[in-house]
C-alpha cells in the first residue's frame, strides 16, 4: 500500500547516499531558478502567467525565491475567464498584494462585450482565452512569458522545450524548436516574436505536490477535500454556475471531492476524495494512474489533438 511516508522516503533516497548530492525536489528548484534568472538576464520584459492554480502558485513561489531578497523582476499576467472559482480568485488578488506584486488582467467577458469574442454552445471559455492572451502579450510588449506547463500533463505539452519559440502571431511550430543541451537555452527572437518559458517542464504532479508539502506553501482550499453541489456531465463532476450548468436533464448532489486541477468551472472536473492533507493528497496521486488533466479537464477531451491544435494557434 502507498502512504505518504513511503513517497516521501522514495523521494528523499531517489539521489543516492553521497552527502553532496541535491535530493530529487532540490535538482527541479535549482533547474528551475536557473531558468528565471537566465530569463531575468536575456529578456527586456518577462510576464509570469498566474492564475492562483498550484502550477502558478509554485512558479512564484520559486521566482521569489530566485531572487529574494530582492523584489520579482517581472509583472503578472491572468487571463480571467470570469468563470473561475471564487476561491482561486480571491487567492490570486491576496497574493499579489502580499507580495506587493503587479497583476495585469485580461478579461474574456470584456471581449465578449465588445463583440470580439463569442459564447460558445458548451458554455466553456477556455478556449476562448487564446485572443485575450496573445492581444496582452503584443499589447505589453512581452518578449519572455512564463506557463506552469509541465510535459507529464499531455502529450503536446511533452514536445515542448523549456523555452519554446512563438512566432509574431504567438503560434507555436513544434518545427522550429530548438535544442537544449546541457540546460543551454536559446532566447533569441525576431522583433515582434517571443518565447513561452517553462521552468515546471520536467516536474510531475507528484513532484509539485511534494514540494508544496515541503516549502509549506499555502493553496486554495478547493485543492483539498470538500463537500461541493455538483452534476455529472461526460463523465466528471462539474460545478454549478451562470456558464450554462447544470441542464435540465443533470441533476445536482452534494459530494465529498476535491480538484486536481483548477482552470474554468465549465470544463474542470472534481474526483471524489476525502484527502483533506498535503499528506493524504501526496498518497492519493501516487496511487493514481490517471494524469490530472486526463481525469478532469473537458476542453482536452474535445478531439484527440485539441491542446496541440490550441498551442498551434498561441494557447499556453
Amino acid at each position: 500500500m502507498t502512504t505518504a511516508a513511503t513517497v516521501h522516503e522514495a523521494a528523499d533516497n531517489s539521489e543516492g547516499s553521497s552527502p553532496y548530492a541535491l535530493s530529487h525536489l532540490d535538482a527541479l528548484e535549482s533547474e528551475a531558478v536557473h531558468i528565471f534568472r537566465e530569463v531575468a538576464g536575456e529578456f527586456e520584459r518577462p510576464v509570469i502567467l498566474f492564475s492562483g492554480g498550484k502550477d502558478s502558485i509554485v512558479m512564484l513561489h520559486l521566482a521569489l525565491k530566485a531572487f529574494a531578497p530582492a523584489p520579482v523582476p517581472f509583472t503578472l499576467l491572468h487571463v480571467d475567464t470570469g468563470h473561475n472559482f471564487p476561491e482561486v480568485i480571491e487567492y490570486r488578488d491576496r497574493t499579489v498584494a502580499e507580495h506587493g506584486l503587479r497583476l495585469h488582467v485580461a478579461s474574456v467577458q470584456e471581449y465578449i462585450d465588445a463583440g470580439k469574442l463569442r459564447e460558445r454552445p458548451d458554455g466553456t471559455r477556455n478556449p476562448l482565452q487564446t485572443v485575450p492572451l496573445t492581444e496582452a502579450i503584443q499589447q505589453h510588449r512581452f518578449d519572455a512569458v512564463f506557463g506552469g506547463g509541465r510535459r507529464d500533463e499531455e502529450k503536446a505539452r511533452a514536445k515542448e522545450r523549456v523555452f519554446s519559440l512563438r512566432d509574431e502571431f504567438s503560434q507555436w511550430d513544434p518545427r522550429r524548436q530548438r535544442p537544449e543541451l546541457w540546460q543551454l537555452y536559446n532566447g533569441r527572437h525576431a522583433p515582434g516574436e517571443h518565447v513561452r518559458v517553462f521552468p515546471l517542464s520536467n516536474w510531475t504532479e507528484l513532484d509539485v505536490w511534494q514540494y508544496i508539502d515541503r516549502e509549506k506553501i499555502e493553496l486554495p482550499d478547493i485543492y483539498f477535500a470538500h463537500e461541493r453541489e455538483v452534476f455529472k456531465r461526460s463523465g466528471m463532476w462539474l460545478t454549478a454556475g451562470e456558464w450554462g450548468g447544470p441542464k435540465d436533464s443533470e441533476s445536482v448532489e452534494t459530494r465529498l471531492i476535491r480538484y486536481r486541477t483548477v482552470g474554468d468551472m465549465s470544463c474542470t472536473g472534481a474526483v471524489d476524495s476525502d484527502a483533506t492533507t498535503l499528506d493524504a493528497v501526496i498518497a492519493e496521486i501516487a496511487a493514481s494512474r490517471l494524469t490530472e488533466r486526463g481525469a478532469t479537464r473537458a476542453d482536452d477531451k474535445m478531439s484527440e489533438a485539441a491542446m496541440e491544435d490550441r498551442k498551434r494557434e498561441g494557447y499556453f
